[in-house]
């Protein structure tokens, strides 16, 4: 039986994928981004005229975010923001459906894939 020998590729269909690859990947990344779909939403509570101690920070807290250069008016916005922790079922569906409409289109084209594998190692039956 002959040893099998994948097709060759170009040199330019190799930077065409390599080219597309990356593409996909910084859009993949920074699409997110820019539609505000990335990391967690952030709440923050308005206090009125902030001291240290309406912030809960007790002196020796006070004391390290001065030596860091805050004032209780710099320093609310930081410490007085929250995680947003709201659930959408949508999201999830939405989710859910892609993860395994994904992993259909895998199953179809490895399926695909392999058949012609085998075929051009051992022929059609």
């Amino acid at each position: 039986m002959a040893h099998y020998q994948p097709p060759k590729q170009s040199k330019i269909s190799q930077l065409v994928d390599v080219l597309v690859l990356l593409v996909l990947s910084i859009g993949a990344l920074y699409l997110p981004v820019k539609l505000g779909l990335a990391g967690a939403s952030v709440v923050h509570k308005t206090v009125e005229n902030p001291t240290w101690e309406s912030l809960g920070q007790n002196p020796v807290q006070a004391g390290q975010y001065e030596a860091l250069g805050y004032t209780p008016e710099s320093a609310a916005d930081l410490i007085t923001a929250r995680f947003d922790y709201s659930f959408s079922w949508v999201s999830l569906a939405i989710m859910v459906i892609v993860v395994v409409g994904y992993f259909v289109m895998m199953l179809k084209l490895s399926e695909t894939e392999y058949r012609e594998v085998i075929a051009e190692k051992f022929g059609e039956r």
